[in-house]
């Protein structure tokens, strides 16, 4: 399905509100809501101050929901996270008060400093969008975006995502540092107050749910399908890769794919929209061989391997 003038009209909208306080990173704003409409989750891996908890905030109060923060730290506990069964004398029972992840957008900052029991009560959050405590289930609220931060250059006191984890996240991408003219635009707004605190909503929850199940209709033609394949096929074939994309990969990237494709105003993929999410879909989802992968530059090292491995396939005419 074609995305219309009024759904073009408000994905520009919300692209423009979120990059009114994230300046300068249109490039990024578009992959956050590109993750929102395809139902998905955001790692994004890069050094503190860079704009990780704008961008959260500027989602959720651009499409008038729910945010919520979670600080990730070693003595944090999975209830911190999902809630807990509180009793109340005066009714005789135990009622369950709900934890954080009860947001339309939840931020999950600096993950990794988390132990993996709480790291994998979240994730499974996010695999199946509800929470069950004492046999009863409560689904998450939808839209429901994770975007979870990383500090790359800080490894003391972390737990590290495993890749099966890392696997649940639709996208790992990077803010980046702005150029120096943006952030002169950045000190000129802190003279006044938080600009975040003045965005107001330009599109409702409803209308980003509608827009979610408009692009599950864009089609992706036969040979499109075999492009996919090829590329992921290609990373369990490619001698500097250990663990190639899983078919949840193989998914994320059709998913991300439509998605880019209607954000492009088209009812139908082309394979420059399978390029264009390649990377940031793909490059967390694949373990390098040894001799490939260097602690400090594996992220580029992934990143430069699957956009070689891109370079290599025909695409399809």
């Amino acid at each position: 399905m074609t995305a219309n003038g009024q759904d073009l009209e408000q994905i520009r909208a919300l692209i423009d509100n979120i990059g009114s306080v994230l300046l300068g990173k249109e490039d990024v704003v578009q992959l956050a809501v590109l993750a929102l409409l395809a139902e998905g989750h955001l790692l994004i891996e890069d050094v503190p101050g860079v704009g990780k908890t704008t961008l959260a905030q500027a989602l959720a109060r651009s499409i008038d929901g729910t945010f919520k923060r979670i600080q990730f730290t070693s003595d944090l506990l999975p209830s911190d996270i999902l809630g807990v069964s509180v009793f109340f004398p005066e009714a005789g029972d135990f009622q369950f008060k709900k934890g954080p992840v009860f947001a339309n957008v939840v931020l999950a900052d600096e993950i990794n400093r988390a132990t993996p029991k709480t790291q994998s009560a979240l994730l499974e959050a996010m695999n199946e969008r509800r929470v069950t405590m004492d046999n009863v289930t409560y689904q998450l609220p939808a839209p429901f975006l994770v975007l979870a931060t990383q500090n790359p250059v800080e490894y003391h006191g972390t737990f590290p995502l495993p890749e099966s984890q890392l696997d649940r996240f639709l996208m790992r991408i990077r803010v980046g540092y702005p150029d120096p003219s943006e952030e002169r635009r950045i000190l000129l707004q802190s003279r006044g107050p938080e600009a975040v605190e003045r965005l107001a909503p330009v599109i409702t929850v409803a209308e980003v749910q509608s827009l979610s199940q408009r692009a599950r209709q864009v089609e992706v033609e036969e040979s499109l399908l075999d492009y996919i394949m090829e590329i992921v096929t290609a990373s369990r074939r490619s001698p500097a890769i250990q663990v190639g994309v899983s078919p949840r990969g193989s998914l994320a990237l059709y998913r991300a794919a439509q998605v880019q494709a209607f954000l492009s105003g088209r009812s139908y993929c082309i394979p420059d929209d399978v390029k264009h999410v390649a990377v940031p879909v793909l490059s967390h989802r694949v373990i390098l061989k040894k001799k490939y992968a260097h602690l400090m530059d594996i992220r580029e090292e992934a990143e430069a391997v699957i956009a070689e491995l891109i370079g290599g396939i025909p695409v399809p005419v």
